[in-house]
């Protein structure tokens, strides 16, 4: 399994991608396309008008820092949570479990956002390059120029 295991930065890419594409075209519609349309759906599920812009806003910005992988765990911690209560209060309520269309795609975008915020952005990612520490740290000795790897140092606590 040593070749799936070198596909994981491209596969956490390309659910960050995809998700985070969803989300960017999703907030797109709430604030510049539909805007009155959700002004009016929202009260209708139970959520104040001024959700829309807040959904908005959250899945277009967070959209785009998925996209690139910056914040990534604590965007998809939101998005998770926002397509659990999207799925629980207005999809299964209005389309039931039977009914995929309703379903489906917010089911899909709250474990995949819900995955991403368990494992992280992964190394092609800005967090990756920012605020996560490697799992192995290359060094080069001054006297004789060998290159060696330190091992990941292990984390206290246990």
């Amino acid at each position: 399994m040593k070749v799936l295991d070198r596909l994981r930065p491209a596969a956490l890419f390309l659910l960050r991608l995809s998700v985070g594409v969803i989300f960017v075209q999703q907030g797109y519609l709430k604030l510049f396309v539909n805007r009155a349309v959700f002004l009016k759906l929202f009260p209708s599920w139970g959520f104040p008008a001024y959700f829309a812009y807040i959904a908005g806003a959250l899945e277009f910005f967070g959209g785009i820092l998925l996209i690139v992988g910056l914040m990534t765990r604590a965007m998809a911690l939101l998005f998770a949570m926002e397509m659990a209560i999207a799925l629980v209060t207005v999809h299964i309520p209005h389309g039931g479990w039977h009914d995929v269309h309703a379903t489906g795609l917010v089911l899909l975008l709250s474990t995949g956002s819900f995955a991403l915020a368990a494992v992280g952005a992964g190394s092609w990612s800005v967090d990756a390059r920012s605020f996560e520490r490697p799992e192995r740290l290359p060094t080069t000795t001054a006297v004789t120029g060998a290159s060696s790897v330190l091992p990941k140092q292990p984390s206290g606590g246990r």
